[in-house]
């Protein structure tokens, strides 16, 4: 782990992790916590495989198009992820996975900032 910042970079999966004991002692629905991380881990390899797809056009309406497509159906595959669990199992799971997604996109969202300007690419030469 030569990355001294590997932890902030990974800070989600960690949560993730963290929060599953969490849920079990405090007794909390793991059904929430089940939907919370099946939702988080999909929306983020579509994510990574998204973006890998946009670098590799020249296009920039392929690049939109691509980009544009994958934030919209993340964010109903997300929605619709914790409004099943809350629907199906109970209230409490919805809320649960609700809860924890937030947390943890949260997180992310401000390691993102954190982690920006180390992630610049270099120019190849």
């Amino acid at each position: 782990m030569s990355d001294p910042l590997f932890f902030l970079r990974h800070l989600d999966i960690a949560l993730l992790v963290i929060a599953l004991p969490v849920f079990v002692v405090a007794g909390w629905p793991i059904a929430g916590w089940g939907a919370a991380t099946f939702a988080w881990l999909a929306q983020k390899a579509i994510a990574t495989y998204a973006t890998r797809k946009a670098r590799e056009t020249d296009d920039i309406r392929k690049v939109a198009g691509i980009m544009t497509g994958s934030m919209i159906g993340r964010g109903w595959l997300v929605a619709l992820s914790i409004l099943a669990v809350g629907l199906i199992v109970d209230d409490a799971s919805g809320l649960a996975a609700g809860v924890l997604f937030l947390a943890v996109f949260t997180a992310q969202f401000s390691a993102s900032f954190i982690l920006r300007p180390f992630d610049t690419e270099q120019p190849s030469t």
